[in-house]
């Protein structure tokens, strides 16, 4: 099979006995108007998108929301040369990632209206699926600014990228945290990742490839436009465990950042200000709804539940629960001899090596931290 130089992830078409290049997946997600509610609608209808291509207008017309305008716009695309666009791009550092493909983060494949088509500069890992997003005011005060960091930092620290929007105050504080203290992390544009908005982060966004990802749904050398913003929040949640607002104002997006959050199943943090001024009132009523009040890095560590699956940290280490990134050497020795099934606690003595006495006050100490459970008197296991 033979693909063109221009091409970064070679697809074929599903027709029989064929070779020739297939960008199907990536012009449906291109296509203007088919948004990804729309898109997978016709994905369920066709079953793929080379199957999409090839329905008659009549056939395309019985999907709930294709109309003429919409039939023109898929017989259109089809006209576009992707190869060379692929190649422009690959010039540029930029990566394609189609939902469904291995490289496509897995969190974000899991909320409802996932991007079917993400644009990339710089590398994700397998430790970015720890992640959690800072957000907030674009006109931050000191205090704003200070608790940014702060959390970025600890947080940062003990494992976790920092998502954010590359937005001016605190989401530039929180990216800039991260990468001062050698962490991860990940900027989520409402534009392309090659036409950097607001245009004096170039710098901060040239930094952040080198120390993590640039991501964007949006062409690699498109401005933002219009409602790009609200849109691309639902990926900064999605690509986290949690979402933690600093600084908003009862209009400020990071509250429709922090909505999506609670509709894809994530937890929602808010940063308590100042009662007299603006910028407090958005978090602040997250508060009264229910979000949990954020003083310290603990406070979130501590109210994350288990991992939707286990997950490679930077350093190799492969935990089930936020609150293990905080366990010490003791901790984490005993911890590893714990099943997810019942496990006795003289088989724990033995495979960790450790006192008995020392065992049973760590065993207390996981149960307090709710990584573990007591099944009966002599045995345990994981929550």
């Amino acid at each position: 099979m033979s693909t063109s130089p221009g091409q970064l992830f070679p697809k074929f078409s599903d027709e029989p006995n064929s070779d020739r290049p297939d960008y199907s997946e990536e012009l449906l997600c291109l296509t203007p108007g088919i948004g990804p509610r729309l898109r997978r609608q016709l994905l369920d209808r066709f079953g793929t998108a080379a199957s999409v291509f090839r329905a008659a207008p009549s056939t395309l017309r019985e999907v709930p929301g294709i109309g003429p305008k919409l039939c023109s716009a898929l017989v259109k695309i089809q006209e576009r040369d992707l190869a060379a666009d692929c190649e422009l791009w690959h010039q540029q550092g930029v990566r394609l990632l189609v939902e469904g493909s291995t490289n496509y983060p897995a969190a974000l494949s899991e909320i409802p209206d996932p991007p079917g088509l993400l644009f990339q500069r710089g590398e994700l890992l397998a430790s970015d699926q720890l992640a959690l997003a800072i957000v907030g005011t674009r006109h931050c005060t000191s205090y704003g600014k200070m608790m940014a960091e702060r959390l970025a930092t600890g947080l940062a620290r003990n494992g976790y990228t920092i998502v954010s929007g590359l937005a001016r105050g605190i989401d530039a504080a929180a990216h800039e945290a991260a990468l001062k203290c050698g962490g991860r992390t990940i900027g989520v544009l409402g534009g392309g990742v090659c036409k950097i908005y607001p245009a004096e982060h170039q710098n901060l966004a040239e930094r952040v490839i080198k120390q993590g990802a640039l991501l964007s749904e949006t062409e690699p050398n498109d401005d933002p436009v219009k409602g790009a913003f609200p849109q691309r929040n639902r990926i900064i949640s999605g690509l986290s465990h949690g979402v933690v607002v600093i600084e908003a104002s009862i209009t400020s997006g990071s509250l429709i950042t922090a909505r999506l959050a609670l509709e894809q199943g994530r937890e929602v943090f808010a940063v308590p200000g100042r009662a007299d001024q603006e910028g407090s009132r958005g978090c602040h009523r997250l508060i009264r709804d229910g979000a949990k009040l954020v003083e310290t890095v603990d406070d979130i560590l501590e109210e994350l539940g288990p991992l939707m699956k286990p997950t490679e940290t930077i350093t190799g280490q492969v935990i089930q629960h936020p609150a293990e990134l905080q366990l010490n050497e003791i901790e984490r020795a005993v911890l590893d001899q714990v099943a997810v099934e019942a496990t006795n606690i003289d088989t724990i003595m033995a495979q960790s090596g450790l006192p008995p006495g020392q065992v049973l006050a760590t065993i207390s100490v996981l149960e307090m931290k709710k990584l573990i459970r007591r099944v009966s008197g002599q045995l345990v296991q994981r929550r």
